[in-house]
């Protein structure tokens, strides 16, 4: 690893093959940004390969984002390459179709002859690896104030060619009152967890709120892509086993839990192929799979990807912590979502999907209203388990008669 200007990363950069050379970028919220900076101003034309760009991530004409899943600095770039597909099968892009010329990375401060790729592994090793194999460069900015997280994040410094040191604070959630559909929502999610229990649980007030109401539970394991502060809660409180290492792939949340992950042995960062493997899901005791949904139908069918048939995000880990749970021993593959879009004055609960479906045959559906435990029920007892608990009442009759009107339900029955 050789520490070089602004100006030599540049010139490495511009000499990169090709009219558009592709540039897989640290995503999520450990995108190297000044990294980002040379490369938008070097390039007039790329594509830069990322995980859920965040605000602030570049649009313009000639860079051209390539994304499984469309953060928000996304979100508006219609230029975008959106690519939908389990985020357990990404990796496998850069060995085929979608092969790097370029890896920016986000690193910790050097540790003997390692650095770490720190709150962000997923489909960074696999990015690296690929591009050593074909020649490209691997450039990195290193950052005193990024966790060295232990696990497939650790790199010898051999395998980074390049590096600028940037000492900057890394991105942390606005911490936000949880309200009280959120509560009522966790409150039901929670009931599901019980002791030994492994958990998975996506970003958001939902999954936030489930997890504050587990810390009566003890023995606990933590199998999932990403970890945030809900979980460190669990580890005050005693709720997680202490034989078993918490398992993810990125990190996001507050000083605090950055200032835990630093060189813990409790925490394992696992890269995608490893954390998102169905296979290895399923054998995770009790795992109990905690995602979110946009929509849901009355075929059980799950959007959680579009808005007004524009791409939102895109599947992530979903589809494969969903099956995954369901192969697992005593696993719950559970859907929380509310019933209701305020701002819009609609039901989440609809009677077909008009967008695409991003996941389905969920064992449990939970709103604010109650708990559908589907797995193992017709199709119709399905749907009349989806409007009397989970729908808001003020749909529950535009959704009987659209259930009639499918044969989902009997007439006079």
């Amino acid at each position: 690893m050789k520490c070089v200007s602004e100006a030599e990363i540049a010139t490495h950069l511009a000499s990169l093959p090709g009219e558009e050379p592709r540039v897989v970028v640290s995503g999520n919220f450990a995108t190297p940004h000044v990294l980002v900076a040379i490369l938008l101003a070097t390039l007039p034309r790329c594509r830069a390969f990322i995980l859920n760009p965040q605000n602030g991530w570049p649009v313009r004409e000639g860079f051209v984002t390539e994304t499984p899943f469309v953060g928000p600095g996304a979100r508006f770039d219609s230029n975008v390459d959106y690519l939908p597909m389990r985020l357990s099968l990404v990796p496998r892009l850069f060995a085929y179709n979608r092969p790097p010329d370029a890896v920016l990375i986000h690193t910790s401060s050097p540790k003997g002859n390692k650095v770490s790729l720190g709150i962000e592994v997923n489909i960074m090793p696999a990015a690296i690896e690929q591009v050593r194999r074909r020649g490209g460069v691997v450039i990195a900015q290193v950052n005193p104030q990024m966790p060295y997280t232990r696990g497939d994040g650790e790199l010898s410094i051999d395998d980074v060619d390049l590096a600028i040191e940037v000492d900057e604070a890394l991105p942390s959630p606005v911490v936000r009152p949880i309200d009280a559909t959120s509560t009522l929502i966790g409150e039901n999610v929670a009931t599901l967890a019980s002791d030994g229990s492994t958990l998975q649980m996506g970003i958001g007030a939902l999954p936030d709120a489930a997890l504050s109401r587990m810390h009566h539970l003890r023995d606990l394991g933590v199998w999932s892509e990403m970890v945030s502060d809900g979980v460190l809660a669990l580890e005050h409180a005693g709720a997680l086993d202490r034989s078993r290492v918490v398992t993810s792939t990125f990190l996001f949340g507050s000083v605090e839990l950055y200032q835990w992950a630093h060189d813990n042995p409790r925490l394992v960062m696992r890269r995608t192929e490893s954390v998102n493997d169905p296979g290895r899901i399923a054998e995770q005791p009790g795992m109990l799979s905690i995602n979110t949904a946009l929509q849901i139908d009355l075929y059980a069918q799950a959007n959680a990807s579009y808005v007004d048939g524009k791409i939102y995000s895109g599947f992530g880990g979903q589809p494969d912590f969903v099956s995954g749970a369901l192969h697992a021993v005593r696993g719950q593959s559970v859907l929380a979502l509310r019933s209701w879009h305020d701002k819009s004055s609609t039901s989440n609960v609809v009677p077909l999907l008009h967008d695409p479906v991003c996941s389905f045959q969920h064992s449990v559906i939970v709103s604010e209203h109650g708990i559908a435990p589907l797995f193992g029920r017709s199709q119709r007892a399905q749907a009349n388990l989806l409007i009397d608990t989970i729908a808001h009442p003020t749909a529950r009759n535009f959704l009987y008669e659209a259930a009639l009107d499918r044969g989902l339900l009997a007439r006079g029955s």
